[in-house]
């Protein structure tokens, strides 16, 4: 009787710790794809910056090469 609840509880406890890893690889995978979104966005933002940089750059070159 003794040996079928230590059998009974290890199996609880594999099956147990085969949710835990699932539920975390889970939870995991889920925070990197936010992450790489909020990077991805980020990374956006910064570009339609730059661009507008640029474009602001290049106006101000041919003003000046207008006024010489």
């Amino acid at each position: 009787m003794a040996l079928e609840a230590v059998n009974l509880i290890l199996v609880l406890l594999v099956f147990g710790l085969i949710i835990l890893f699932v539920v975390s690889f889970t939870l995991f995978i889920r925070r990197v794809l936010i992450n790489s979104t909020i990077k991805n966005n980020e990374a956006n933002e910064v570009e339609k910056k730059l661009d507008k940089i640029i474009e602001q750059n290049n106006k101000l070159i041919a003003l000046l090469e207008k006024k010489d």
